[in-house]
């Protein structure tokens, strides 16, 4: 009896396995460095900005996206991922902070720099949403996530359109 099939279907298993949890880990990578970077700029939007609008806005993405990591370092957790190294983190939100200083004004670059962070975390979300060798807990922490992302896009768009006029 030939074992050969057996053990090549074993070993594909075990490597689209590997795949798929890797496939997880970059998720969890790159949506905790998004809220991160998230975070952090909103904070110095805390900082910098006299605006009664872009410091509510701040708050928000403060408490959504803390929240928002804490619960995917929670899957990780459950799925024995590695969670995301602090400083490759760190390092993350300090370029997209970068690009918030860029701008006429603070306020404007913050609202136009929170427009592009959040359409690319929908896109990230979405795919994780839509794959089908993710577990099925992330896949639905995805799902539950979009709306909030979404509307913290169509808010970030409100304040691109107000700052931007203001220029």
């Amino acid at each position: 009896m030939n074992r050969l099939p057996s053990r090549f279907a074993l070993g594909l298993f075990a490597l689209l396995a590997l795949q798929a949890q890797a496939g997880d880990n970059t998720f969890i990578d790159e949506a905790m460095s998004a809220g991160m970077a998230e975070i952090q700029t909103s904070q110095l939007a805390l900082e910098k900005s006299d605006a009664a609008d872009i410091k509510a806005f701040a708050r928000l993405m403060i408490k959504d996206h803390t929240q928002s990591n804490q619960q995917l370092l929670e899957l990780a957790k459950k799925h024995d991922l590695p969670a995301p190294n602090d400083a490759a983190l760190a390092d993350k939100a300090r370029k997209m902070m970068l690009q918030v200083q860029d701008g006429a004004s603070f306020d404007a670059a913050y609202a136009s720099h929170q427009v592009d962070a959040h359409e690319q975390a929908i896109r990230l979300f979405d795919e994780q949403r839509q794959s089908t060798s993710a577990p099925a807990d992330l896949r639905n922490f995805a799902t539950n996530a979009l709306p909030t992302l979404q509307h913290h896009l169509q808010e970030a768009k409100k304040l691109e359109n107000e700052y931007r006029a203001a220029e």
